[in-house]
């Protein structure tokens, strides 16, 4: 208890702010590039044997990349239950659909090679493309929308509305940036998964992973750069105006808040965080001469610094909001008003410097035992036991 009470509100809100992140960028880094291996799945292999290897360098860890994804959705609801609401509300549908989605790939990892058909194989590879690029476009999507504000208020107690009708919980998240945005995640998976396969495979995949790959990273760097022009000139950003206590109650309403200029002038008040996206193009500038000069490791390594550069990009452009509003700037969540309580946070923090460990150090261990290429003759060999 006595660490309880060292530890501020304020400060423990930023850490879970940094630890919300770090699963956000987890779930993308790992489980991104078996989204990206799957959406390149129809393209990279050409015989049955080819798709299988491509489906196999995934197929031991896939399961447990997903963990990412559960384990940011556990700190969403635990950590921040005002964002978790507003957000699996708003995107409602759009959720439904990524949901849909997992839920179809492992139904099609597992039932693909069950029988020795050229149709009903074909057809359950296109399901894992499909699964693979549909959430891979949403998440961007999401951003986008959160970017520009969400179009839903609180009332006095703090119920949530949303304005328009349900069916613009989707239809309405297709807006032009929002569907660049899209275009920047979708292309960034698409070239971590050429990265990933151009480390697991070999021969013809692996040749054609590259050329498809090379392709991704310049569409991915060039629609973040047109993103970042479309911010400056485009799209209004928020602030929290007159004095705040950042230790305060969890109350969305506790803030004034009101549309500022732009979102880029966080670079003026915080430069070091200018850091972020020159990762981003660095990242992803190595990645495509990585994937044009045929190296292995620091390419997968560029890949990530690229993934890491965008999102955290993202996070640190638009702190402390979490998810603005569009309709009513006063009803904004951020960082300072929308968390669990103070012994919330410390108890969950605790849990997690004892099991987040435990998971790297098992998560490390499993990719040092998977570790080497798969190989048409690894899968026609062990026809029975693999994908």
């Amino acid at each position: 208890m006595i660490l309880h009470e060292l530890m501020s509100y304020e400060l423990l809100r930023v850490i879970w702010w940094g630890l919300l992140g770090v699963l956000l960028i987890g779930f993308a880094l790992t489980d991104g590039f078996d989204m990206g291996v799957g959406a390149l799945l129809p393209f990279v292999g050409k015989t049955d044997s080819e798709r299988r290897v491509a489906i196999n360098t995934v197929g031991p860890v896939w399961e447990g990349n997903q963990v990412w994804f559960i384990l940011g959705g556990g700190a969403i609801f635990a950590a921040w239950p005002p964002l978790y609401a507003v957000s699996f509300s708003g995107f409602y549908l759009a959720m439904f659909v990524i949901l849909a989605a997992f839920i179809v790939r492992p139904v099609a990892f597992k039932y693909r090679s069950k029988r020795d058909d050229a149709r009903w194989r074909a057809a359950w590879d296109w399901s894992l493309c499909i699964s693979g690029a549909v959430p891979a476009l949403l998440f961007g999507v999401a951003v986008g929308n959160v970017i520009q504000g969400v179009p839903f208020h609180f009332t006095d107690d703090l119920h949530t509305i949303y304005e328009g009708a349900w069916y613009m919980k989707f239809i309405g998240l297709l807006d032009p940036f929002s569907i660049l945005a899209g275009v920047v995640s979708l292309s960034m998976l698409l070239m971590h998964g050429a990265a990933w396969l151009t480390l697991k495979a070999e021969g013809a995949v692996q040749s054609r992973a590259r050329a498809i790959g090379s392709v991704a990273a310049l569409v991915a760097m060039g629609a973040y750069a047109l993103a970042g022009v479309w911010l400056a000139v485009g799209i209004e950003g928020y602030r929290i105006v007159g004095d705040y206590v950042t230790g305060g109650p969890s109350n969305p309403l506790h803030f004034d808040v009101e549309r500022s200029a732009s979102w880029l002038s966080a670079y003026a008040d915080r430069p070091w965080i200018a850091i972020a996206p020159i990762m981003a193009f660095l990242g992803g500038i190595l990645t495509f001469f990585g994937l044009r000069a045929g190296r292995e490791v620091s390419t997968l390594l560029f890949s990530k610094m690229a993934i890491f550069g965008v999102i955290s990009s993202v996070g640190l452009t638009m702190f402390p909001f979490i998810m603005p509003s569009s309709s009513d700037p006063q009803s904004s969540l951020t960082v300072w008003n929308s968390s669990s309580s103070h012994l919330t946070l410390f108890v969950m923090l605790v849990a997690t410097l004892i099991f987040m460990p435990l998971i790297l150090m098992y998560t490390a261990w499993v990719y040092k035992v998977l570790w080497g290429k798969v190989t048409e003759a690894d899968v026609s060999e062990n026809s029975h036991s693999v994908y």
